[in-house]
């Protein structure tokens, strides 16, 4: 059975985020596996960490059962399971998403620097390292719009394709519309600039959508191409929408990178649900989320935490 994987934090729950991940897992006929992930003690003295890790550990297990009460009064017939694993956080979910479907987390609305550098750091370390599609829950989504609508990031580059085809899926599971948005940065000199380049990039956005267009053609896709900056003009789009879907390395990266500046700064400044599409691996395409046929998974036990 595919699995949504949901991050748990013991110091505070993100209910948008379990909430969306319990929907998500209903919606691909998936099992939701609740993750904790109690985090290493270096600051301490060995007798006083092995309390304080004791004392992590029970407000782990509370803070699941909590979680786990609240997944039951959403969906009762949700197959789940939970488990609480000693170790840094990012590296714990990281670990997992290899046979997941999508991977959910709140954000702590950590800093740059803290998102970065910070061991306790989820959002940043996961989204640059997963190998499937993670959805980082800051804001929830405008469900004042009606047809949803899912918004997708565009630039030609190879990494953007697993992202439409996300977008795709995800806005065909949910009966939503779609905007392809591609970005066109506003040029230096003034004289570099004119309708032959619009035209280009309208033909190029249409291009990069045509052939999933035809595999999804219940998705009514709006095709937009605006003049700005990526980040703030996609953070604009999140406003009225359900998600932002972004590839996770656009053209602005470089060799070696593993995180976009545009997916950073979106981490920061939508206004709805982030989710970043990691590039396609030899093994398979990313993108077609698991269970798209809305089959529901009949319930399990759930497993013990631990």
């Amino acid at each position: 059975m595919s699995e949504v994987l949901v991050g748990i934090d013991p110091r505070d729950l993100s209910v948008p985020a379990l909430v969306w991940a319990a929907d998500e897992a209903v919606r691909r006929g998936a099992r939701l596996r609740l993750i904790v992930a109690v985090p290493p003690v270096h600051d301490r003295l060995p007798h006083a960490a092995v309390a304080h890790l004791s004392a992590l550990r029970v407000r782990a297990e509370s803070m699941l059962g909590n979680a786990e009460d609240l997944v039951r009064g959403l969906h009762d017939e949700l197959s789940t399971a939970t488990e609480i694993v000693h170790g840094v956080p990012a590296a714990v979910l990281c670990e997992r998403t290899p046979d997941a479907t999508l991977t959910v987390v709140g954000s702590r609305r950590l800093g740059r620097a803290a998102e970065v550098f910070s061991e306790g750091s989820v959002a940043v370390p996961l989204t640059a390292r997963a190998d499937c599609p993670v959805v980082v829950i800051r804001e929830p989504g405008n469900t004042s719009v009606h047809p949803a609508l899912i918004v997708v990031g565009v630039d030609g580059s190879p990494e953007c394709r697993a992202a439409v085809a996300f977008a795709m899926a995800e806005a065909s599971l949910r009966e939503a519309r779609l905007r392809a948005v591609w970005v066109w940065p506003r040029p230096l000199l003034s004289h570099s600039d004119g309708d032959e380049g619009l035209a280009e990039r309208r033909r190029l956005l249409a291009e990069s959508i045509v052939d999933l267009s035809i595999r999804h053609p219940d998705v009514d896709v709006e095709q937009v191409v605006v003049r700005g900056h990526p980040v703030e003009e996609l953070s604009r789009a999140s406003l009225e929408a359900l998600a932002v879907v972004v590839g996770r390395r656009g053209r602005g990266g470089y060799t070696g990178m593993r995180l976009g500046s545009t997916v950073h700064g979106l981490l920061h400044h939508a206004e709805c649900p982030v989710i970043t599409v990691p590039p396609p691996t030899a093994g398979g395409a990313v993108g077609s989320p698991s269970g798209a046929d809305r089959s529901r998974a009949r319930p399990d036990r759930p497993a013990p935490a631990g």
